[in-house]
């Protein structure tokens, strides 16, 4: 075939070409002026589309296939306990997904201890920011309160796109009240939860004294589980006693175990309602001889509260999937922003799942960020075979 051009064999090396038509068009360079010609077209095509698949700013790279490139969107979420464990999982969801979109990793801030006014003011720095969208929760329970509802609506008319996570406003008796015009939620149906919650006290104990913990009475985000419990279980002739404990975790436990041992003659159950009371629940009622000798229980999957269960301290929790809570209000920021505001995102109930005695295990045994489990870091495949165990889906219209 003669010599080949130092050019031509540096582009066959470095495209990887095997023998094929594209390879004996380079080495005659048919169709263009000299097969140096073609290798160097080839190699500048090469080394431009390295470039832009690669950059970290301008426009992100294409997902697959014909996915059209977009900017590299920045969205911030709002919270109103930015500490608290129950999050962390809602962290590594937004992280994945925006890992999976090449989007930068969303802010996080808001308030430490669910104070209004410090949410508020995030959301306006997201805002003045210019932020490609909003992720907030919206725990005000007054339903003429507008502490979130002004600052969402400026959003909006500025063009930035907003969706609730967690807790999306006033529930009343079950009934959502008017509150802000986020596009939608994303998060449990929280009185709901609270009723399943009663019921299930109900078919476990007898009529009696039960005490619900609480972490800041009033806000959207967990009093409508309390509501909702009491809702099912005082007609029923049990009395409920509803305790704060804090905002904070690392104060939640002094005031549970101050009510559990003045009443612990005549208690039949101890529950709560958010993460941190729940996962210190378990080792009060274990200090003071209750565990397993009345009915106890709550919501999340923190690591503690999964402990707590495998123990015999707690019965039973709630799961409500925090990681969604964080992996689909931007997969949906994502959408929205993607298609003009064509697609516009659903409320979406992120689940209500009894984790007890027989189902912890697989939890305690798979460590994941999905969950927040304790040294976990990044997304893992997690093995699965066998049957898929779920109810038979019924549809109401």
């Amino acid at each position: 075939m003669g010599k080949v051009d130092p050019k031509v064999d540096e582009a066959i090396q470095t495209l990887n070409m095997k023998d094929g038509l594209a390879r004996r068009k380079l080495l005659t360079g048919a169709g263009l002026v000299s097969a140096t010609a073609a290798a160097s077209a080839l190699l500048s095509a090469c080394t431009s589309s390295s470039s832009a698949s690669t950059s970290s700013s301008g426009h992100a790279a294409a997902v697959a296939g014909d996915f059209p490139s977009t900017p590299r969107w920045q969205f911030w979420f709002d919270n109103h306990v930015t500490t608290n464990l129950f999050f962390v999982p809602t962290i590594f969801g937004f992280k994945d997904a925006a890992a999976l979109l090449n989007l930068p990793t969303p802010k996080w801030g808001g308030s430490d201890n669910s104070i209004d006014a410090d949410m508020v003011a995030y959301m306006r720095t997201a805002i003045a920011a210019g932020a490609s969208g909003i992720a907030t929760t919206v725990i005000n329970s007054v339903p003429t309160d507008t502490t979130f509802a002004t600052p969402v609506a400026a959003a909006m008319s500025a063009g930035i796109p907003v969706v609730s996570y967690n807790a999306d406003g006033p529930i009343i008796k079950g009934v959502p009240t008017p509150g802000t015009n986020r596009l939608c939620y994303v998060g449990q149906a929280l009185y709901l939860s609270g009723q399943q919650m009663g019921t299930r006290i109900l078919q476990n104990t007898k009529p009696g004294h039960v005490v619900i913990f609480i972490a800041t009475p009033g806000t959207a985000n967990i009093q409508p589980r309390y509501d909702g419990a009491a809702s099912v279980l005082t007609p029923a002739g049990y009395k409920v006693s509803m305790v704060a404990t804090g905002a904070s975790t690392a104060v939640e436990g002094p005031p549970e175990k101050a009510f559990l041992l003045a009443n612990k003659s005549d208690l039949v159950g101890a529950f709560a309602v958010d993460a941190g009371s729940t996962e210190l629940l378990g080792p009060q009622l274990a200090s003071l001889g209750l565990a397993g000798k009345i009915y106890a229980g709550g919501f999340d999957l923190t690591p503690g509260t999964l402990t707590a269960i495998k123990a015999g301290q707690l019965d039973f929790t709630i799961n409500q999937d925090p990681y969604l809570q964080g992996f689909l209000p931007t997969l949906y920021l994502y959408m929205f922003n993607l298609t003009g505001g064509l697609v516009l995102p659903p409320d979406t109930d992120t689940g209500l799942t009894f984790v007890d005695s027989a189902s912890v295990g697989q939890y305690l045994s798979t460590s994941t960020t999905y969950e927040g489990s304790t040294g976990a870091t990044k997304p893992t495949l997690v093995s699965r075979s066998g049957p898929i165990s779920s109810p038979v889906a019924t549809t109401s219209t």
